[in-house]
């Protein structure tokens, strides 16, 4: 159980951080996954878990891995894709 807490502290720690480090707003990462500004600050928060769906999106916006996002591995870079 708490290496299934720290998994999602790690998520949106790193979801928060690149979101920062690129000078982007909630509601612009929140446009671009079709959701409310409220949602995605519940995902930064760690409110509610990502889905498959959402987090393979997010990796593709921040030009990281979903791997990166669990935290799975600190390379940002992603990996080569199909």
């Amino acid at each position: 159980m708490a290496y299934c807490n720290r998994v999602i502290e790690m998520v949106f720690e790193r979801i928060r951080n690149l979101r920062e480090d690129s000078d982007i707003k909630q509601r612009q990462v929140a446009e671009y996954l079709s959701i409310s500004q409220n949602t995605y600050s519940q995902y930064e928060t760690g409110t509610i878990a990502l889905s498959a769906e959402t987090a393979i999106k997010l990796a593709q916006f921040y030009g990281t891995s979903v791997d990166y996002l669990l935290g799975l591995t600190d390379e940002k870079a992603p990996y080569k894709r199909r």
